[in-house]
């Protein structure tokens, strides 16, 4: 009887230990393909140029902030030198473009008036000239009326000489009647030459009059073309405020190629983005380096996390928050750390080349799904937990 009693209190014992092992395993759930992830920060220059200082190296710690690497910034300096003459230049050009503006409405508008005032005097000029014309042409025939009659006279006289000479060579007439006609003759045609030397006279006086009417006429033509030029004072206005844009666009890109040089300039000095290890270093000193080109890393030990790959059977009762217990095997430490989330894919869609389930050729594999985990604060400190450590993690699921 009592070995029965024992035998059941024995079997009771075992139900109750393995109960509380059950409730203990069921109450966390883990896995061993964890590990330590974080950022790892590529360092690369944003300018090409000759590699003149390299003031690190690798497994060395640094701080945001630190000088990397400097690059030879004597060719930068040069550019920043010519984009700020470039600017004073452009606005020099800017400040005479404003200039012009009023320059050029005070000049239109003086144009115009100077103009008006030449085109009335030239009307008025050109007027008198025609009527001078006119009268000197009028003399011109008078002057050959004159000329017609005189010669008419000369003619008469001479025939009376003609019709006297016999007569006084048979003494019919008196010397003194005939040399009374041969003065009369010779009167008449010293008048002839007279009358025509006043024809000569008055068609140099037309000859002058057409050429002040033709210079009046010259005056009223150019004055109408200034005129005209002068009545496109608005275009000519217009097209100076635009070239006073287009020089403020000139002064807006110089500007901006000068801001741009002086961050080229800025550029030459590499620094750490982010505190940290530097890896993977390739620059060295006198290297000629391209902007994007990658000089070396900066893992970030101050924003680490785990990344643990739990089975999709382990999810069933995980959530954020839940508290986490993991260690690492390069340190005989247990650290803690809660649940952020859970992975939107398993590894296996992530991958290059994601499985393909509709080939016919499907077995059914449980997939893994990454679970973030963030490190509790202070628990690294001491920087000893690096990119890549293997974790054993716990997640209490209870």
């Amino acid at each position: 009887m009592a070995a029965r009693v024992l035998i059941a209190m024995l079997i009771l014992l075992l139900l109750a230990g393995g109960y509380f092992v059950w409730r203990h395993l069921n109450a966390y759930e883990s896995t061993d393909d964890a590990q330590i992830d974080g950022h790892l920060n590529a360092i690369s220059a944003r300018i090409s140029g000759h590699v003149s200082q390299v003031l690190t190296e690798d497994e060395r710690y640094v701080k945001a902030g630190d000088v990397l690497v400097r690059i030879d910034p004597r060719d930068y300096e040069v550019a920043v030198a010519k984009a700020a003459a470039d600017l004073a230049d452009a606005e020099a050009a800017l400040d005479s473009s404003r200039m012009n503006v009023p320059i050029t409405l005070t000049n239109t508008t003086s144009q115009l008036t100077t103009a008006r005032s030449t085109r009335v005097d030239a009307s008025a000029g050109a007027l008198a000239s025609q009527r001078q014309l006119n009268a000197a042409q009028a003399r011109v025939e008078s002057a050959k009326a004159q000329v017609l009659e005189a010669q008419a006279n000369y003619k008469r006289a001479s025939d009376d000489v003609a019709r006297y000479k016999p007569l006084v060579e048979k003494d019919e007439i008196s010397r003194q009647q005939y040399d009374a006609a041969v003065s009369a003759a010779a009167a008449a045609q010293a008048t002839v030459e007279a009358r025509k030397a006043s024809v000569a006279e008055a068609e140099q006086n037309v000859s002058v009059a057409q050429s002040a009417v033709e210079q009046a006429t010259s005056k009223i033509t150019q004055a109408d073309a200034t005129i005209e030029a002068a009545l496109t004072a608005p275009q000519q206005v217009a097209a100076t405020e635009s070239r006073v844009k287009s020089a403020q666009a000139q002064v807006a890109q110089r500007r901006a190629l000068l801001e741009q040089a002086k961050l080229n300039l800025i550029y030459c000095t590499v620094a750490a983005p982010v505190s940290g290890l530097v890896g993977k270093k390739t620059v060295e000193l006198g290297h000629n380096i391209s902007p994007g080109q990658q000089l070396m890393a900066v893992a970030a030990l101050d924003d680490i996390w785990v990344t643990a790959n739990f089975k999709e059977t382990q999810l069933r009762n995980m959530k954020p928050g839940q508290p986490v217990r993991f260690t690492v095997d390069a340190y005989g430490r247990e650290y803690t750390g809660k649940v952020e989330g859970v992975g939107g894919a398993s590894g296996s869609r992530f991958s290059l080349l994601p499985p393909e389930n509709a080939t016919g050729n499907y077995v059914k594999v449980v997939q893994r799904i990454p679970v973030r985990i963030n490190i509790d604060p202070g628990q690294n400190d001491d920087h000893h937990l690096r990119l890549g450590m293997s974790v054993d993690p716990k997640v209490y699921v209870e």
